[in-house]
């Protein structure tokens, strides 16, 4: 009877281990995503253009195409680098995500940019196929490869948020990091693009003058949420972009920036009263890093545009 008792306690002792080791790895992958939070906003705002200008009756589908495409970005793919990455060369994590926070800023600043010289949105380009398939496949292969992108960010400010742990408790926390991300994005995208029709739903068959109201109401807001979507999302591309670059530089070596940056967020929080301190802190720190990254992303268009896309684009060709 002792035997059995000592049995079941090591087993409760292992089950209390298992369980704690599965908060850390919940608790580690929600601090993960929340770093990539930027990201993660552009990431809802960009996708909504893709199912633009299709049936309703595809919209769905499309993302959720989209979706399946972005957890194999997420988990065949960038999960296996990034731990390769954090087993063999963990040098080489804040190199990449200085590199990947410099492409935030330009995709920040040329959006900017184009607004400003009141071009729209750079990204939307004329689509000539006679086969609506065939545009569909096509417009989902540019989310897809735009996700990649973006999903690579986000797993890397992931793999540098996650603190040193075994190899199968990173493994667990990035996917679930990947795994959450996407189901979060995705979701909130396929509410976004149905949210008009819903409204229009509601219109039409809302039994009460109330409900028909508030249905109306959907349908007029949504092209102005759309659109402040878009600027939130610029907004943090750039906020996330110019504290990654100012993070990298600093693990690197050069830490006078951020410290500047620093110094003057503290500076800042001691003109207000206590309470208000914390937060004046950060949102000085905020708005200094998406200066910052604007002003990076405005020195990397020519680069961007002239140099690097044209070299993309003839690797690309060669490989294709």
């Amino acid at each position: 009877m002792s035997g059995l008792l000592a049995l079941l306690d090591d087993v409760a002792a292992i089950a209390k281990v298992a369980a704690a080791s599965i908060d850390d790895v919940v608790g580690q992958a929600a601090k993960a995503g929340a770093k990539a939070a930027g990201a993660v906003i552009d990431d809802t705002a960009v996708t909504p253009k893709y199912v633009h200008g299709f049936e309703a009756s595809r919209e769905l589908p499309i993302v959720g195409r989209i979706a399946l495409g972005s957890l194999r970005n997420k988990l065949l793919i960038l999960l296996p680098v990034g731990l390769a990455l954090s087993a063999f060369a963990p040098w080489a994590i804040a190199p990449l995500l200085a590199l990947g926070g410099m492409y935030l800023c330009f995709e920040g600043a040329e959006k900017v940019w184009h607004w400003l010289a009141g071009e729209g949105d750079h990204g939307e380009e004329a689509e000539a196929f006679d086969d609506p398939a065939h545009l569909e496949e096509a417009k989902i292969a540019g989310a897809i490869k735009t996700d990649f992108i973006l999903s690579a960010e986000i797993m890397t400010i992931a793999l540098a948020a996650i603190p040193e742990a075994g190899f199968w408790s990173e493994a667990a926390t990035l996917a679930i990091v990947g795994i959450g991300i996407t189901v979060m994005v995705y979701g909130g995208v396929a509410l976004i693009v149905k949210a008009d029709d819903l409204g229009l739903f509601i219109a039409r068959r809302g039994r009460f003058r109330l409900t028909r109201k508030l249905g109306r109401g959907i349908v007029g807001v949504m092209p102005g949420f759309l659109a402040a979507l878009m600027i939130v999302g610029t907004g943090a591309m750039l906020w996330v972009g110019g504290s990654i670059v100012l993070h990298g530089l600093a693990e690197m070596g050069w830490q006078a920036p951020a410290k500047l940056v620093h110094d003057w967020a503290h500076m800042a929080a001691e003109m207000v009263p206590e309470r208000a301190k914390a937060a004046l802190n950060w949102s000085a720190a905020a708005v200094m890093d998406g200066v910052f990254g604007l002003a990076l992303g405005l020195v990397l268009i020519p680069i961007g545009t002239r140099l690097v896309a044209p070299l993309w684009k003839g690797v690309m060709r060669r490989l294709s």
